[in-house]
């Protein structure tokens, strides 16, 4: 490795929904973070790793930040917040509408007093006209704080070459913190879980998604070694909840169990057995006894 080769952390935050999971994605090259057009999908930060033979770009994908309405919603606050420390440099994500709304506005007040640097990266620039693309620029020139304004697509992948090209001019010279061939520090057991929820909030109704949560009980590679048998539960809030995702005849949660397979078959490069259960939990959201086990603890983000 040469002496001009850079390596960093970078923090990708935003309001709920702006995109910051597709961007991750787009950066990586292949699907860690899950999609979905519902607010807070994303629960923990997970970090993912771009890796060329001149950088090393370690990305933290975080939830959003959102008015906290249970301590599952304070947790993933506390996580989007943890993620500001100890890093190279922040990517503060916003949407193309032309305003700054209450919710960015809490967050500029935030960085204005951060000494890492900041990027302003305007997503979903394919939806508006260019020339709005400046005035939603001109809106962000008077933080001083914001070193540079970058305007991209992440879902059509538009500039995403300026944007890296950027980043990389900020992080220090250093070493590669993880093996080349490295994407993501998370397991596959937790990648598989995120896969299966991320099912979950793109088949079912707009409150019934939050209050579920995936644990996967067994993971294991049959001795051909061409099978994975794989052993989930689903948890939900109640009963009917319970009913719902099941759905008539069992319809919903075989959807649920064919597309999620379908997404770790090729993440795994391998056939998959996938067993999934429905269980209830009443109230998980708000029993840090079960926040924890199912992976809720911001111990285990730092």
């Amino acid at each position: 490795m040469n002496n001009n080769y850079k390596s960093g952390f970078i923090s990708i935050i935003g309001r709920t929904n702006v995109g910051k999971s597709t961007l991750l994605n787009t950066l990586i090259g292949q699907k860690i973070s899950i999609i979905s057009n519902r607010p807070q999908t994303t629960r923990n930060n997970i970090r993912c790793i771009r890796t060329t033979d001149t950088s090393q770009m370690v990305f933290i994908d975080t939830p959003g930040f959102h008015k906290p309405k249970s301590k599952l919603s304070d947790y993933m606050v506390e996580v989007a917040g943890e993620s500001f420390k100890e890093v190279d440099l922040i990517l503060f994500l916003v949407e193309e509408d032309l305003n700054i709304g209450k919710g960015d506005e809490f967050l500029l007040e935030k960085l204005k007093n951060e000494k890492t640097p900041v990027v302003l990266v305007i997503n979903k620039i394919d939806k508006i006209k260019k020339e709005d693309i400046l005035v939603k620029i001109k809106l962000y020139e008077k933080y001083d704080f914001i070193k540079d304004i970058v305007p991209i697509s992440a879902f059509k992948g538009e500039n995403i070459d300026t944007l890296v090209t950027i980043i990389e001019k900020y992080l220090p010279y250093g070493p590669m913190y993880f093996p080349e061939d490295m994407v993501t520090d998370r397991s596959e057991r937790f990648v598989v879980s995120e896969l299966i929820r991320e099912k979950i909030l793109r088949s079912l109704k707009e409150e019934i998604p939050h209050g579920t949560a995936v644990e996967v009980m067994q993971m294991k590679k049959r001795d051909n070694k061409e099978i994975y048998d794989i052993e989930a539960n689903i948890y939900t809030e109640r009963e009917n909840h319970k009913r719902i995702i099941i759905g008539k005849g069992g319809n919903m949660l075989k959807k649920i169990g064919s597309e999620s397979r379908k997404e770790i078959e090729q993440m795994l490069d391998c056939k998959v057995n996938l067993k999934l259960w429905v269980k209830v939990k009443d109230e998980w959201r708000d029993k840090p006894n079960i926040l924890n086990s199912l992976g809720y603890n911001k111990k285990d983000e730092l």
